[in-house]
């Protein structure tokens, strides 16, 4: 098809989240359920950290920061698909297709990202106590966050430029509720091998990387804990990593299940690869809240406070 047409014209399919019409509505009624709770469990979280002198630490600088982008993360893909399910169409143009594709990338690569600052916090903490106000300081974790938005930006820019350049054929369906890499070279009717190859190698360094450094970390980590005398020092220790590590392998365990296991293409194959992505997309972002602040006593007592009434701007 011609470029210019594409880019006036052109329309893609989504294959949506079920094609069964009588579970359109429920499926509306649960994704719009998930999507406000994300929404307002994340923020809830921001303004726990914002208004509580307490939290005013490198770790919940970074939670906060993680908050924000799984707000935006889920904003990327859901309210779409709501729309679609409301008004029966499956149908997203092709410069929308492209420009979700770039934000899902930025704020997906940027989850991965912060993790692994997260970690990195966490191992300063618990094996250099003593110079961690230091080396943690509030320039280098603003530093640390803007590096994190840079490269996730141009990892996103290329895999998009990359995507521009390809062509797809009328009214193809991708199999999936939103735009992804991997539908969207299925359906291309010009040559993706640059782009595959880009994507094991560019795709693979976002996950590869980042896990590489958190299981540094945590080997550090433990090594250290466990040279601590007192069983209290140990289990203080431990349990100040015990939501990030509860959040990290929730999101490398769907990463993996969504992207890195291989698929047929077969109906059934479809709607497992579907279920693993809403696992991904939708129920990492919304469960990241409730581990925080279930597990934290500190994050309690400042929710808490903002349940009845007492806020405070510091």
């Amino acid at each position: 098809m011609a470029r210019g047409n594409q880019t006036s014209t052109f329309e893609f399919l989504l294959w949506g989240l079920s094609e069964q019409p009588e579970q359109q509505r429920i499926l509306f009624l649960l994704f719009l359920w998930m999507y406000l709770v994300t929404v307002t469990g994340n923020l809830l979280i921001v303004l726990a950290i914002v208004t509580h002198v307490r939290l005013h630490t490198p770790m919940y600088f970074f939670l906060a920061s993680l908050s924000c982008d799984d707000i935006l993360f889920t904003s990327t893909t859901v309210p779409k698909a709501l729309v679609n399910i409301h008004s029966q169409s499956r149908t997203i143009s092709y410069a929308g297709c492209l420009v979700q594709l770039y934000f899902f990338l930025t704020f997906g690569d940027m989850d991965i990202f912060l993790l692994a600052t997260m970690a990195y916090d966490r191992f300063v903490a618990i094996c250099h106590p003593l110079h961690y106000t230091m080396i943690m300081s509030l320039r280098r974790c603003s530093l640390l966050v803007t590096a994190c938005w840079t490269l996730t930006n141009l990892v996103a820019m290329t895999h998009t430029f990359l995507m521009f350049h390809l062509s797809f054929c009328f009214k193809k369906v991708i199999q999936d509720f939103y735009c992804d890499l991997g539908p969207l070279m299925k359906i291309a009717c010009s040559d993706t091998r640059i782009n595959e190859l880009v994507l094991l190698f560019l795709g693979g360094a976002v996950i590869l990387i980042p896990f590489l450094l958190i299981l540094v970390s945590y080997i550090r980590i433990v090594s250290a804990i466990l040279r601590v005398p007192s069983a209290q020092g140990r289990r203080k220790a431990f349990s100040t990593c015990g939501s990030h590590l509860a959040v990290v392998s929730l999101c490398f365990v769907t990463v993996i299940k969504a992207y890195l296991c291989p698929s047929s293409s077969s109906s059934n194959s479809v709607v497992e690869d579907i279920a693993a992505t809403v696992m991904y997309t939708v129920v990492t972002p919304l469960l990241n809240p409730f581990i925080y602040s279930l597990r934290n006593k500190d994050m309690k007592e400042a929710l808490v406070r903002i349940l009845r009434g007492k806020i405070s701007f510091s």
